[in-house]
């Protein structure tokens, strides 16, 4: 079955970004055509990236924590990444996970949820772009959400009734290419 990972997007303490992953969460376990899994980059314990390109492209990684965050992450078929704005960006933290590996995220899809001011629009087209680079193919539909109408306080979430149907298109869109994109990695 393809195993499809919903990516949290910050490690920070004072996050929002885990309760929106938990509600993407909710919607794709009511799923039978794949398997979800909340990855929560914060468990990683990643440091500041600082992995040489060779070890990268070898998979022989000088950061312990790097080769257990490139298990998780070549155990997976597909993945969600909900990402907030930071300053017209992903965070730091989300970008260190992306960059610490390579092969692994190779021929593999992706949806982007996002979230913010904004509603992260531009930390969302901003992911796209980094994800090109090793070869992770974004799906064309993206949940955006509004920290003024889908936030309490921009603290506590509660989305509209609207943005569930959206989810639901995009999680259509990631597993029918996670599921493709299999056939070529096998």
């Amino acid at each position: 079955m393809t195993k499809i990972g919903i990516i949290t997007g910050s490690t920070r303490d004072s996050r929002v970004n885990i309760q929106v992953a938990e509600w993407v969460k909710s919607i794709a376990d009511q799923r039978t055509d794949a398997q979800f899994e909340l990855v929560d980059i914060k468990d990683y314990q990643l440091p500041r990236y600082n992995e040489s390109i060779p070890a990268i492209m070898s998979q022989n990684y000088q950061t312990p924590e790097a080769r257990v965050w490139s298990e998780k992450i070549s155990e997976l078929d597909g993945f969600v990444f909900v990402t907030p704005e930071y300053n017209k960006g992903i965070t730091s933290g989300l970008k260190d996970a992306i960059d610490y590996l390579y092969v692994e995220w190779n021929n593999k899809a992706a949806g982007i949820v996002s979230y913010g001011s904004s509603l992260g629009v531009t930390a969302a087209n901003n992911l796209r772009l980094i994800l090109t680079v090793p070869k992770v193919a974004t799906v064309g539909t993206q949940p955006a959400l509004s920290f003024f109408t889908d936030f309490e306080e921009m603290r506590t979430f509660k989305p509209a009734p609207f943005d569930q149907e959206t989810v639901q298109k995009m999680l259509d869109e990631v597993v029918d290419w996670s599921t493709a994109l299999k056939t070529i990695r096998d």
